[in-house]
């Protein structure tokens, strides 16, 4: 939108519109009387950017957010921290990149603010939010939060003061495996300045890379960094398309006669223009007419890791490098056409993700006329098809059974005859103007269609239409944005806006209206940079709940492109306040009134429970090591190593999945679990600044949050599994016109309200909801309390988090739509319409565990022993055959920290095993049957249960926690049937164990599945190979005793004879020394020789000759 229609303040005004603005400006002090009191601040704002480590404390340093690789440049920095509760030995990395946090009033320097805030205690806490990835088949579901607060950091630039000139502070930017869209919330610790909480957005751009000069540049084609002014004014505003809360890179097309396109990573708080790398040609053809070639960009669609564009009839995709999401090799090294045969006249976007995947339509003209190719994206790849597959919608409407017609629009505009709204029963009067559709749309959440054109057309079943009169038929729409939330926005084909409250029925004109004449006046006034006398609408969109947007603003020649936010609630007050008010004669003047259409005049929430539970948001809190620096300013070795300790409770996090559940519940449970009893030890070498590296490790600022408070406010979404309640209360002050009296026959008086409270479900045959009203006579309120609550019958049973059914609650005070605000520090706020969004099915964050701190203690007590494994091992303990087996688990809620015994029933089956970790085998379904099932007859079962509940084909047991045990069997065709012993201990075997409760429980809608290996020894060997090794044991010990017996006798013979040849062999050793010594020495040493040899033999045969006995030598004298 241009020009005229935005005028600015000066003197030619004419004198009426002059009054309505002085009007207006008495109205606005007057609705804010109430905060003069408040907004005695100043205005200040939280300013984030990204910063890579090497260039931490530089001014004006500004990085993008590309890399997605973790740094090992901290490791070094662990070493040293000896006398600290953490592991040196354990891995630890850093991230690419640090947020640099600073902020900024109104006329003030900034420099001066930070310092001046870090000297009164100001520190800024950083909330990190990460999306859940699409394909959760890949990655988990959850929702992960991490707080930090943030380090300051003296800024490197010369400085001439004692302590600091200017400072930052600082936080990581942590990165977590299938997450590219993170959410980083700024707030204030509540100490020095008053700065309001702001969100921005930090996501990683997979379009960047560096060049051989170590720059970067996109990869979809050439920046350009002048912006014209004929790119952007008198242009035509059109519709920012993505999958919503997913696309981490938005992209804008429509810039005439040029391919350029506007891309942003941080929803256009900065942004790049870009020329794309595209052939730009035209294939034209007679099934494909075509009036021109232009290079316009003309649809864009972003997703989360692929761009769509489509330019004349030619549809091109580039995806993205997220390493992050899938591996490297995923990127386009360029665009890619696809479609080439076909005739595209419009992309059209699918705002939710399903199943895994990412979904968008091509609509098709020429010789395809009536079909829509079907595009498919999971993990960067592209695959379309063509629906119908056999004939297209045009020919076979109404003509075919496969084809269900919902709605037939009218031919003609109905009449409304002054009614805000009309019911399309087909009795109604026409106009004579033709209905001439353009679109439609849908939200998953309350079911809410529309279908417009220069008509509006309102459905929540997709049969009874209403048509809402308020929009003019004069006008067209071009296209709707919407929050999702509860709220649409519409711009026409002449750039006006329009405003609509889902399940209202009416339509608020935004612009131009009184109270953008109101609004715009004040602005210029005020001499905002973000409004100008001449500037052009680029597009409209929401982030969150909020509309903004992306103006082109042309001041004094000079051009800039902004995003603002859209004030709808300052508008349609400033139109209420304009179009209704009083002038009443007190005395002598004139008082100025305003009719306050309003039915109550404070509206609260009350009694709302810890959102946790329903939101499913886990969060973590970490905070900066402390550095024994008297000015407490960090050093790049202590943020270093605060990145590392993140890092490290990023990856307790996601490792906390083990099937053995801890004795404690918590993932930062085994990080302190050694150390914790030495925290005195640390504090005292830290209160005495002797703490090894200059840092100080406190254990408890690394932990997991349970129980957060709620904010006042209804949660951002509501999970109820099976059963589940959510309640709250609306506290309303009522206005004085809302009570009356009612008598009942034979009582008194009684006090009734007028302001009643209607409760909307999208799916009231899977939720119901209870209101009751309780009358605050003292205090001249209402309070209703409400109950949603699920009705068990929608769902079936699903994997946490997986194919969650989408619903949603709307409440509605009646009567207020449109016209009850809320002042806050902030600004307006719309009271009265409260939506939420409701998943119905297994909430994520829920897990089962083997319960093996209490399966031990019981077994311990009902088998009265408990053998372990000779060889230990903590993490998995080993049960011993013939002992029976009582399994538990536990349903353990990652949430709030809960962890309970499961109560319900399930089936447990041996999907595998091996006798070593090494040999684990699968088994397939056959196996799986005849090894489990109570019927088979093949002799296969592993074990054995008393239960006698089965499943409905009674093909496998069905077990609970009251269950008698399992009895170890391993029959003949058991695969843990005659294992073989690895040495002399009695067999093992490792049972790979699968636990499910999918069709077996009704207690709840969640489909656990636990897959755990158990550790079982001392299993008896079969008959056949028990009796062999009998038979060999025997016969070796009957023949060691053979052998001894042998021995024994034999022994005094081996002896003797053994003496005996032992004097032979010195007889013969002598006798050859003899004759040696003979032949060396000559004949008189022989002589002496033989002389003392025959006194020695003479003396030794008269002492053998003296041993003999008397007989033996009467023997030999009579021989």
């Amino acid at each position: 939108m241009c020009g005229p229609a935005m005028f600015p303040a000066g003197p030619r005004w004419p004198r009426v519109r002059v009054l309505q603005v002085l009007w207006a400006l008495l109205a606005v002090l007057l609705a804010s009387r109430r905060l003069w009191a408040i907004k005695d601040f100043d205005k200040c704002t939280w300013q984030v950017v990204l910063n890579e480590f090497k260039r931490v404390g530089e001014n004006g340093a500004s990085d993008r957010f590309f890399e997605q690789e973790l740094v090992d440049t901290v490791g070094n920095l662990f070493h040293m921290l000896v006398d600290s509760p953490i592991d040196p030995r354990e891995k630890y990395l850093g991230f690419p990149y640090y947020l640099k946090i600073n902020y900024s009033c109104e006329e003030k320097h900034s420099k001066d603010l930070v310092r001046m805030g870090h000297l009164t205690g100001l520190k800024p806490v950083v909330l990190v939010t990460f999306q859940s990835p699409v394909n959760f088949y890949r990655w988990k579901i959850e929702q992960l939060q991490i707080q930090m607060e943030a380090a300051p950091f003296r800024s490197k630039e010369p400085c001439m003061a004692e302590e600091v000139c200017s400072m930052s502070w600082y936080t990581p930017m942590p990165i977590k495996n299938g997450s590219v869209v993170m959410h980083v919330d700024v707030s204030s610790n509540g100490l020095g300045t008053f700065i309001p909480d702001e969100r921005f957005q930090v996501n990683m751009n997979g379009f960047l890379k560096r060049n051989q000069d170590n720059n970067i540049q996109f990869t979809v084609g050439d920046e350009l960094f002048n912006l014209m002014p004929q790119y952007f004014v008198g242009i035509s505003s059109r519709p920012l398309w993505h999958t919503v809360d997913q696309s981490p890179v938005l992209i804008l097309g429509g810039i005439p006669n040029e391919k350029y396109v506007l891309m942003t990573d941080t929803s256009f708080k900065d942004f790049s223009l870009v020329e794309l790398s595209i052939d730009s040609c035209w294939v034209g053809s007679f099934y494909c007419p075509q009036s021109g070639f232009t290079a316009t960009i003309y649809d864009t669609v972003a997703t989360e890791s692929t761009l769509f564009i489509r330019q004349n009839q030619l549809v091109y995709y580039f995806t993205g490098t997220y390493t992050t999401l899938y591996e490297r090799n995923r990127g386009s090294g360029s665009w890619v056409r696809v479609l080439a045969s076909e005739c595209i006249k419009k992309l059209c976007p699918v705002y939710f993700h399903s199943n895994g995947s990412e979904y968008i339509m091509a609509l098709t003209t020429g010789k395809h006329e009536g079909f829509v190719h079907f595009g498919t994206i999971r993990d960067g790849q592209v695959s379309f098809e063509m629906l119908p597959r056999q004939w297209s919608v045009c020919e076979e409407i109404g003509a075919s059974d496969d084809l269900e017609l919902l709605y037939r629009i009218p031919e003609f505009i109905p009449e409304a005859r002054g009614l805000e709204f009309l019911m399309i029963l087909g009795t109604e009067s026409y106009t004579n103007t033709v209905m001439a559709p353009k679109g439609i749309s849908c939200n998953p959440y309350n079911h809410l269609i529309f279908i417009w054109g220069n008509f509006l057309l309102q459905s929540s079943n997709k049969e009874n239409f209403i048509y809402l009169a308020d929009f003019p038929k004069e006008l067209s729409i071009k296209y709707m944005t919407r929050s999702f939330r509860g709220a649409v926005a519409i711009v026409t084909e002449t750039e006006e806006i329009w405003y609509l409250l889902e399940g209202s029925y009416r339509v608020y004109r935004l612009f131009p209206s009184k109270g953008w004449k109101v609004h715009i006046s004040l602005q210029l006034m005020q001499q905002s940079s973000l409004y100008a006398s001449n500037e052009t609408m680029l597009t409209l969109f929401y982030e969150g709940s909020k509309l903004y947007q992306l103006v082109y603003l042309m001041n004094n020649q000079k051009g800039q492109l902004v995003k603002r936010l859209m004030p709808v609630e300052q508008l349609l007050m400033y139109q209420q306040h304009t179009s209704h008010y009083d002038l009443d004669r007190k005395g002598g003047y004139l008082m100025l009134s305003f009719t306050n259409f309003c039915p109550f005049s404070v509206m609260r929430l009350r009694n709302l429970p810890g959102p946790q539970r329903y939101t499913r948001q886990e969060r973590y809190r970490a905070r900066p090591p402390h550095v024994l620096e008297r000015s407490g300013f960090h050093n790049e070795n202590s943020l270093a190593i605060y990145q590392g300790l993140i890092y490290y409770l990023l990856w307790l996090h996601s490792v906390y999945d083990k099937p053995y559940a801890d004795p404690v519940h918590d993932p930062t449970w085994r990080w302190w679990e050694k150390n914790k009893q030495d925290q005195d030890y640390y504090f005292f070498l830290a209160s005495n600044w002797r703490s090894a590296g200059g840092v100080f490790i406190e254990m408890d600022s690394y932990e997991k949050i349970y129980n957060l408070k709620s904010a006042y406010e209804l949660p951002e979404r509501i999970f109820l599994d099976k059963g589940t309640e959510y309640s709250f209360a609306i506290f309303l002050s009522a206005q004085s016109h809302s009570f009356r009296t009612m008598a009942d026959l034979g009582t008194v008086f009684q006090l009734h309200s007028q302001v009643d409270v209607g409760v909307v479900l999208a799916d009231p045959g899977c939720i119901e909801a209870s209101v009751k009203q309780e009358v605050l006579i003292n205090r001249k309120a209402v309070l209703f309390s409400i109950t949603l609550k699920d009705k068990k019958v929608c769902y079936d049973q699903g994997i946490s988090g997986h194919h969650l059914m989408k619903s949603s609650m709307t409440v509605n005070v009646v009567g207020s739509s449109g016209l009850c605000f809320q002042e806050t520090h902030v600004g307006a706020r719309m009271q009265g319409n409260l939506m939420v969004p409701v998943f119905i099915g297994c909430p994520p964050g829920k897990r089962l565990a083997f319960d093996i701190t209490y399966t031990l203690q019981y077994s311990r007590l009902k088998n009265k022993h408990y053998f372990d494994c000779v060889q230990v091992d903590p993490e998995m303990p080993c049960f011993l055959f013939r002992d029976i087996f009582y399994p538990f688990f536990l349903i353990q809620d990652l949430v709030t920290g809960d962890s309970g015994s499961f109560q319900g029933s399930y089936v447990l089956l041996v999907v595998g095993g091996g006798p070593t970790l090494d040999t684990l085998k699968d088994y397939n379904k056959d196996e799986i049957y005849r090894f489990n099932s109570p019927l088979d007859k093949t002799n296969s079962l592993i074990w054995t249960t008393r239960t006698k509940r089965t499943t409905k084909d009674s093909a496998f047991h069905i077990m609970s926690h009251e269950s008698p045990g399992i009895e170890w069997l391993c029959l003949e065709n058991a695969p843990c049937y005659d294992n073989v012993p690895q040495g002399i201990l009695a067999p093992e075997f490792f049972f790979k164990v699968l636990v499910s409760n999918r069709g077996v429980d009704t207690s709840t809608y969640c489909n656990y599945q636990l897959t755990f290996l158990l550790h079982i020894h001392g299993l008896p060997l079969s008959p056949k190979r028990a009796l062999f090794i009998l038979m060999v044991s025997v016969s070796v010990f009957v023949g060691l005793v053979i052998f001894y017996i042998a021995f024994c006798l034999l022994w005094p013979l081996v002896v003797k004879g053994c003496t005996m040849i032992r004097w032979k062999i010195n007889d013969i050793i002598a006798s050859e020394s003899y004759y040696t010594y003979a032949s060396i020495s000559g004949m008189s040493s022989m002589q002496s020789l033989r002389r003392s040899r025959m006194g020695s033999m003479f003396s030794s045969r008269m002492t053998e000759d003296k041993a003999e006995p008397k007989e033996a030598v009467e023997r030999q004298l009579m021989t």
